[in-house]
């Protein structure tokens, strides 16, 4: 007995010196001896998952905690048990352990805040790190405080929420990083991009320092600065840049699968239905192993989004409808993934089942039935079919009553001629904003609108409530008044006389304007010539007989030449050659040489110029109009090149220029 005691001795001083020297492996097996000679020996069983722990075997530990599960009780090893969980990502699990633990201790609540994170619960996340930061003093107060503006930035991000300003020191780059995080999330994209190339700096500086890192090292680090860089850039609209910043992080090969997979989702968003082969090769890498335990529920759900769209982009309309059937499936009451559906069928021209499927996801989840019917009404108007987008405008009760919507329906009802209906989607509207915002000046504008509508298209009678209202809120206002005296002239002209008495006299309407600065102005079309200075008085001059004006004489338009004035001229000389009654049309062939046709060596050229009986002494029989009467015989016939044109006014037809043939065989 004396000499085993001794052995485990040793072993446990084996076990402190191999701890101490962070050597868990050796640790390990001295544990493991020690565990044959005491197999519930709960210090022994402690160290070996610790030593399992450190070495990442993460499911061993948890299988030597649940074997022993009796011997360690429930708070002895409590913490160790929900870590190797948490690194298994059942986080859940780790969830019940730690709620299920009497006594939290600070690094239980350390991985009860790690755990929250990951569970998207950022609100109890935050109470736990202001906790922990308030009640603690060690040397991981800096850790605790980049960890408690994580959750700041996740809430900003995600959440849409505006955290208070919890006064944290940007003392490292990843307090600046996470700072610039929450700026992006309100959209504060300038003062975004500033602390972004702060925490660039503060990287370099820190970084630097450490003589084992290299220029690799630090441009690996700084991968997730520049990626959300490039973000900041793409909602800028600055793509071409933000595009290539994504493709320097994508060259660096980082190992963090998260920033792969939002970086190339990115692309692929920049990308759009362009350049798909490479956003099919970037798809490959949003499906590397672990992303989904690294990125957000919605970093997820947007990148499974952009799948569906790049589906349909490529033209894969079966892989397009399984990814959108998915999405619909894991969040029903989303609109996206049946946008997506309809988009492909609108693709494949089945605009009926396509307004079939938004109409029964309207039905089934009214709360997002305003996008949908909005979509619905957009199809419509594709097919042709205006009344019906009116009506499914109309049913949308929290949109049916702004202004942009109801400009759209005036617009359509009077592209159908339907101004019953336009003048009653004003009427409503007035109505709604008379009972429920009168003072907003948007009632106002829409009574002016409306009284303006009715006026153009001469329903006066029902203008003048509206530019009565409207005279009535600014009686200074003349145009209104204007606008009321004309409708009332033609219903009650006793009316029309009394208001017009409120009309203000010429001279108070006349303007005091300055006519020579306005004729001198840059903008002056026309300037008054001004008269000469004269220091007497200067009687009209009596005009005599020379001083009458003289007659400008017209000037005869020049003739063309050759042209022969008795000559009467073509009555059809202002009619194009193909549409006047003498043409005969393109003469096909006659003027290209036979080549290839006869005896081996002949020419058809030569041999009609020897051949008499192709020679003509008699004159054309049907001159064309405008020629001279005169035949010419045989014996003066000159050539055509060397012919002179005949002085007549009649027009001729002119030769067509042989055109050039592109090709070596002319074909």
């Amino acid at each position: 007995m004396a000499s085993s005691r001794g052995s485990v001795a040793a072993l446990w001083t084996e076990v402190n010196r191999c701890g101490q020297n962070g050597d868990f492996t050796r640790a390990l097996k001295s544990v493991n001896k020690i565990l044959q000679e005491c197999r519930d020996d709960v210090t022994a069983l402690n160290c070996k998952v610790v030593c399992l722990i450190q070495n990442g075997n993460f499911k061993e530990a948890l299988n030597v905690i649940h074997t022993h599960n009796k011997v360690f009780g429930s708070d002895v090893i409590a913490f160790e048990k929900a870590y190797c969980e948490y690194r298994l990502n059942r986080v859940e699990n780790a969830l019940k352990t730690i709620e299920s633990t009497s006594q939290q201790t600070d690094k239980l609540k350390e991985l009860y805040g790690q755990v929250l994170y990951r569970l998207e619960r950022y609100e109890e996340c935050l109470a736990v790190y202001r906790d922990l930061i308030r009640n603690s003093q060690d040397d991981y107060e800096e850790e605790r405080k980049t960890n408690l503006s994580a959750v700041v930035a996740a809430l900003s991000a995600w959440e849409q929420a505006s955290p208070e300003d919890l006064g944290l020191p940007e003392t490292s780059y990843e307090l600046s990083y996470n700072s610039a995080c929450t700026l992006i999330g309100q959209g504060r994209l300038p003062e975004a991009m500033k602390k972004l190339q702060e925490a660039e700096e503060l990287c370099r500086q820190s970084l630097s320092e450490d003589s084992d890192m290299t220029e690799e090292d630090i441009d690996a680090e700084l991968a997730v600065i520049h990626s959300q860089m490039a973000y900041v850039m793409q909602l800028q609209g600055q793509t071409e840049d933000a595009l290539q910043l994504y493709n320097q992080v994508i060259k660096l090969k980082p190992t963090d699968v998260g920033l792969l997979a939002v970086t190339a989702n990115n692309i692929i968003t920049i990308n759009k239905d362009q350049n798909v082969f490479d956003s099919k090769k970037k798809v490959k890498l949003t499906n590397a192993d672990g992303v989904e335990h690294k990125l957000a529920k919605k970093q997820l759900q947007a990148i499974d989004f952009n799948k569906a769209l790049l589906a349909m982009y490529t033209n894969q309309a079966d892989q397009c409808c399984k990814l959108a059937a998915s999405l619909q499936s894991q969040n029903p009451g989303h609109p996206r993934p049946v946008l997506i559906q309809v988009s492909q069928l609108c693709r494949e021209k089945q605009h009926s089942k396509a307004i079939d499927l938004l109409q029964r996801f309207s039905e089934k989840h009214p709360e997002s039935a305003s996008e949908i019917k909005l979509t619905m009404a957009q199809l419509y108007v594709v097919q042709g079919h205006i009344t019906k987008a009116c009506d499914i405008l109309r049913s949308i009760e929290d949109l049916k009553h702004k202004q942009g919507i109801i400009s759209a329906l005036v617009t359509m009802y009077s592209h159908e001629e339907d101004i019953d209906s336009a003048i009653d989607v004003f009427s409503q509207a007035i109505q709604h904003y008379q009972e429920h915002q009168p003072n907003l000046s948007t009632y106002l504008s829409l009574v002016r609108e409306a009284a303006n509508f009715k006026l153009k298209y001469g329903r006066k009678k029902e203008a003048i409530s509206d530019l009565e209202q409207l005279w009535k809120q600014n009686p200074k206002d003349i145009h209104t008044l204007a606008q009321l005296i004309s409708a009332y002239s033609l219903v009650d002209q006793e009316k029309a006389k009394s208001l017009s008495k409120h009309l203000p006299s010429a001279d108070k309407m006349s303007f005091n304007v300055d006519v020579d600065a306005l004729e001198n102005s840059h903008g002056a079309t026309y300037v008054r010539k001004k008269a000469a200075k004269v220091t007497g008085e200067i009687l009209p001059k009596e005009q005599g007989p020379g001083d009458i004006k003289k007659k400008k004489k017209k000037k005869k338009g020049k003739l063309p030449k050759n042209c022969d004035a008795k000559a009467t001229p073509d009555p059809e000389r202002w009619l194009p050659m193909r549409e006047r009654s003498y043409y005969r049309g393109r003469k096909k062939g006659k003027k290209k040489e036979q080549v290839g046709k006869g005896t081996q060596g002949a020419t058809s050229g030569a041999s009609g110029e020897l051949d008499a009986s192709k020679i003509s002494s008699s004159p054309p029989t049907s001159p064309r109009p405008g020629t001279a009467g005169s035949s010419v015989t045989s014996s003066n016939v000159v050539p055509p090149r060397q012919q002179k044109p005949t002085a007549s006014g009649a027009t001729r037809k002119k030769p067509q220029q042989k055109k050039k043939k592109g090709g070596k065989g002319g074909w």
